[in-house]
């Protein structure tokens, strides 16, 4: 069942044109998603109350280590797919392999677009290309205090301190 949420690019397609036809709004919102934190799920949570259907584009895990560095992504991308397919707040996600998700936003025309706060709407990638098309662009602020490097890093923390006791 959580496997049916995760679609290619062109079953998306299909997908995005028969919510178009219903008047269903489509929101679209991508990332790495490495180790699932209550911070990506308040903001996923968040990104599902723009619109009626929420659509996650997910890199790759050569797009991750693209982006991320060596190392990276911790979780291999069908293991992150799954977790985030069991959030109620998705409807469905997609891999991407390219650094960026244009392509998809290109083709799936969301209506509107959300991206974290970290980021300054003029940066966020299909920003022009949705608004363009007449959809909105969002940015939702993030939880404090959580975030995936921080999480890796009092792991690290956790298990030198372990090895220099004992």
């Amino acid at each position: 069942m959580l496997k049916e949420k995760i679609k290619t690019l062109s079953e998306l397609s299909e997908i995005r044109n028969r919510l178009r036809q219903q008047n269903k709004k489509v929101v679209f919102t991508n990332g790495v998603f490495d180790i699932l934190h209550r911070g990506h799920v308040e903001y996923l949570d968040k990104a599902r109350t723009y619109g009626d259907v929420l659509i996650l584009g997910l890199n790759t895990d050569s797009s991750a280590r693209n982006i991320k560095g060596e190392g990276r992504p911790l979780v291999k991308q069908e293991d992150r797919a799954i977790v985030i397919a069991g959030l109620w707040c998705v409807d469905f996600i997609c891999f991407f392999e390219e650094k960026t998700p244009l392509k998809i936003i290109q083709q799936l025309q969301p209506d509107v677009l959300i991206k974290g706060g970290d980021y300054g709407l003029n940066d966020i990638v299909g920003k022009d290309f949705v608004e363009n098309t007449g959809g909105k662009v969002f940015t939702i602020p993030l939880t404090p205090g959580f975030s995936t490097t921080k999480l890796i890093e009092k792991v690290k923390k956790f298990i030198k301190e372990r090895e220099l006791s004992t």
